[in-house]
């Protein structure tokens, strides 16, 4: 008998071990997409966790502090030409993003360190940029914590939409 619970104990590993090595995980793989036309393009991939009841602001995601923006591995921010975003030069090239949340505004991190988990944060002095982000409150909550591309211009606006908050930060072509 308990050779048998052994063996279903190591199955029972090794199956929940492929499952999250295939993307079976809480907060699914998630990717986003902005066209800024002639070829160039900005994609961003995350992990997109869900509220599941609990309160993500100010609990959850602490505020004030530098959040991995999203779950898992550090959010990937990949830029195919020169961009400006929020005001601020971005050479093409493969970066992470983090953001620190404030209940007035946001700050977008964009950082050189690829790779990483995402927490804790220690990589300051691999920082690009800081840019200010503006921040709304949504009309009722938003279950998936979601990066989505909206096409403003010749440009688009990279929002960030989690429980009943939106964050935004303009970009466009160099």
């Amino acid at each position: 008998m308990q050779q048998r619970i052994t063996i279903f104990a190591l199955f029972a590993l090794v199956f929940t071990a492929a499952s999250f090595a295939q993307g079976n995980r809480p907060s699914p793989a998630a990717s986003a997409t902005c066209d800024l036309g002639g070829g160039k393009t900005v994609k961003t991939d995350y992990s997109s966790p869900r509220m599941k009841g609990r309160k993500i602001f100010g609990d959850l995601v602490p505020l004030g502090q530098v959040w991995r923006t999203g779950a898992n591995e550090a959010t990937t921010f990949v830029a195919s030409a020169d961009l400006v975003v929020g005001g601020k030069t971005v050479p093409a090239g493969s970066y992470t993003i983090f953001t620190i949340p404030a209940a007035d505004k946001w700050t977008l991190i964009i950082n050189k360190k690829t790779g990483e988990w995402g927490i804790p944060y220690k990589y300051e002095s691999d920082e690009l940029a800081r840019v200010d982000m503006k921040v709304s409150k949504l009309p009722s909550p938003v279950e998936n914590f979601t990066i989505a591309y909206d096409k403003a211009g010749s440009g688009c606006t990279m929002r960030l939409e989690w429980e009943t908050t939106r964050a935004s930060v303009d970009i466009s072509p160099k």
